[in-house]
């Protein structure tokens, strides 16, 4: 029977295999900068899930960027919520989301976070990590996610990473094997796992471009 790190790495090879077949080591590279904003952080975190990034979630992003620069600390975000702005400054509606951003600021504020920071430090603690995620609609994911934003090395599982998965017949889908067997092929790769993750996402991005293209 194969342990369980010997099967990280064998599907970790075959990962950084097709990677290099698919040309990640000849693609122009795109370093991700770490975001010192927390209510971009933040927002991004939540919006993400099932939206479109580029046309849905990026402008909002930006957005909070240009419009709230004070808005990078936990006690300014209490402030929005305090004031029943969030959905303003979120620039979204939908209860479920502006929920999740409020529990999380709430959250944050409990254990002392006050700026990226201090969540950079908390993201790499187990115990933090595992208590966010009593949040509702928050899942290893998007902790994985977040801590991509603030410059933490890791791969975020998202149905990229599972599609790629897919495509090279891993019989496996567990979120955290997927996530250890990407990082591994990163390493395998030599390339830092933020920008391993990035490249899948372009990688991902383009080709649905040139469906839609083909479909239209």
């Amino acid at each position: 029977m194969t342990s369980p790190a010997i099967e990280v790495l064998l599907v970790a090879r075959r990962i950084a295999n097709h990677a290099k077949h698919e040309g990640v080591l000849l693609d122009e590279k795109q370093p991700r900068f770490a975001c010192d904003h927390l209510g971009a952080v933040l927002a991004d975190s939540v919006l993400q899930a099932g939206l479109n990034y580029k046309t849905v979630v990026r402008p909002r992003v930006l957005d909070i960027l240009r419009t709230h620069p004070r808005c990078h600390t936990i006690s300014s975000l209490t402030s929005i919520i305090q004031d029943r702005e969030t959905g303003a400054f979120l620039n979204w509606r939908h209860h479920e989301k502006v929920s999740r951003f409020e529990a999380l600021v709430i959250f944050l504020q409990r254990w002392g976070i006050e700026d990226v920071q201090d969540l950079r430090t908390g993201l790499a603690s187990d115990e933090f990590c595992n208590a966010i995620q009593t949040i509702s609609g928050i899942g290893p994911k998007t902790v994985d996610y977040m801590a991509c934003l603030v410059g933490i090395d890791s791969i975020a599982v998202d149905r990229h990473v599972r599609a790629f998965a897919k495509a090279i017949d891993v019989e496996r889908d567990d979120y955290y094997f997927l996530r250890a067997s990407f990082c591994c092929a990163a390493d395998l790769l030599s390339l830092p796992r933020r920008e391993f993750d990035g490249w899948l996402w372009r990688r991902a991005t383009a080709r649905t471009q040139v469906q839609l293209a083909f479909a239209v």
